[in-house]
């Protein structure tokens, strides 16, 4: 057998047994809120990404 090489008759017809009562709920910890953002001084923050933004096209 080469590298990667199986047996078929290994991979045909596998059982398995789960337990979903212990599985993990995704939507447990739902949020349906909002989120909102206040700023002081919007535009020294967007000066700011400016900078950040030459900054990276200089390296």
């Amino acid at each position: 057998m080469g590298f990667g090489s199986y047996d078929e008759s290994e991979q045909k017809d596998q059982n398995v047994d789960t337990d979903d009562s212990e599985a993990v709920n995704v939507h447990e910890n739902d949020h349906d809120g909002s989120v909102e953002f206040e700023f002081d001084d919007e535009e020294s923050l967007i000066d700011r990404l400016h900078e950040m933004q030459d900054d990276a096209d200089e390296d």
